[in-house]
């Protein structure tokens, strides 16, 4: 196999996973259980510490299996229930007698959440203590990254910071290697089927959590609502709409507290559900095989990482938006695109939903989620009738060009609109 392949394989592996809940509290979760498994028994006291950003995308979301939103409840329940080898499902098993556990440390004021300015986007530090025993644990770079131990402050673990091991921060997954959109296309659609069918485990996971979020009522239940809609005649029953109401409702489920992971994209599970639930439809649609779907699926999810690579990974920009561009890219390539028009896609997406900001993650996420894949759908219609955006506003003639815009933009324009939503949010 290609070096580059082989490199785009462990970029794929190492930021596409499995994610139970809104990654955010769960980073804070993952945290607190190393800290308890470090004093190797449940803490007494919990002082977190995190960045401004990861508590935006903290503050409103539901942590599953707890039936409770926020920070505190995902330390108290990392601490007293959590699994710190299973990552981001760190809370796959917790039970109701942990959960109850949890809540009394809250109600006890055990734990203590503070927002702290860091130069690092994901950062949680957090500091658990038993009786004369104290433990620090710092994840720092990625929701479930590593990067100090310490126990009565003597180090147990200190992570080597080395920008192109397999331990690299989220956003230094792509700096080390050679990835560009056409090299992209090439791998997806010319690796040999056998390494690259494990893509089809996200189609799994993700269609499963939509399944949840159409048979329950969780967060706006935009899915379902869609669905009844249907169901009176309001709206058609057509491919776009199905592809709306299925991407929503897994969302829904999602950030409404279900105990079903979804498999996430670059640290988001909204952006891995963005990343699949289209293609699963559109594969459907064409009658397309698995190996089909498995490329399609590598396509998008390692699209949607590459653009991100460009921009911090929590900023005030909805990351849905380069997500859909990456599933516009592979939805028009299963209906029969060639090279040029996926990227027509692309550009068409990202002139479309650029201007939706992210002001933390929540219930309404869905409306987001449902917002990028419609516009997805459009984008990839347009394209296969090669209609495109190019030299307007911050959409260069050539797509990679403006994928460096809108890396750009964030990075230099948005950093005011971020701090001015936090603000808000804190006020």
């Amino acid at each position: 196999m290609k070096e580059q392949w082989s490199q785009y394989l462990q970029v794929i592996k190492s930021v596409v996973k499995p994610a139970l809940g809104c990654t955010e509290p769960i980073s804070t979760a993952y945290a607190a259980a190393v800290a308890a498994e470090l004093l190797q028994q449940c803490p007494e006291h919990i002082a977190v510490q995190v960045s401004r950003n990861l508590y935006k995308n903290a503050v409103g979301v539901m942590v599953p299996g707890t039936g409770e939103k926020g920070l505190q409840i995902a330390a108290a329940a990392g601490a007293t229930g959590g699994q710190a080898s299973a990552g981001l499902e760190v809370l796959k098993g917790i039970t109701e007698i942990q959960v109850q556990q949890a809540r009394q440390l809250i109600a006890e004021q055990r734990i203590q959440v503070e927002a702290v300015d860091t130069e690092e986007f994901l950062y949680c530090a957090v500091t658990a203590t038993a009786g004369d025993q104290t433990a620090y644990v710092l994840v720092s770079g990625g929701h479930t990254r590593l990067v100090e131990k310490r126990l009565n402050n003597k180090p147990v673990f200190q992570l080597d910071e080395n920008p192109c091991s397999q331990s690299s921060s989220t956003g230094n997954v792509c700096s080390c290697i050679d990835i560009d959109i056409a090299s992209i296309y090439d791998f997806a659609l010319n690796i040999p089927a056998e390494d690259i069918l494990f893509m089809n485990e996200a189609a799994r996971l993700n269609n499963a959590l939509s399944k949840e979020g159409l048979d329950n009522a969780y967060g706006l239940e935009v899915g379902r609502i869609m669905q009844a809609n249907i169901n009176k005649g309001i709206l058609s029953e057509d491919l776009i709409n199905r592809i709306v109401l299925r991407t929503a409702a897994a969302s829904d489920a999602r950030m409404g507290g279900a105990t079903l992971p979804a498999m996430s994209n670059y640290g988001s599970g909204n952006q891995g559900i963005v990343a699949t639930i289209p293609l699963i439809e559109v594969a459907e649609f064409v009658k397309a095989s698995d190996e089909d779907l498995a490329r399609a699926l590598a396509m998008s999810h390692l699209m949607a990482i590459y653009i991100k690579s460009h921009y911090p990974p929590l900023s005030a920009f909805c990351g849905n938006t380069v997500t859909g561009s990456g599933t516009a890219f592979a939805m028009v390539h299963l209906l029969g695109g060639d090279f040029s028009q996926c990227c027509h896609a692309m550009q068409n997406v990202m002139s479309d939903c650029s201007g939706m900001v992210c002001d933390g993650a929540k219930a309404s996420c869905a409306m987001k989620v449902a917002t990028a894949v419609g516009a997805a759908v459009r984008s990839s219609l347009m394209a296969l009738s090669n209609s495109a955006i190019q030299e307007q506003g911050i959409i260069a003639d050539e797509v990679e060009q403006t994928i460096r815009n809108i890396g750009e933009m964030i990075c230099s324009g948005m950093v005011d609109t971020d701090r001015c939503i936090i603000n808000i949010m804190t006020a």
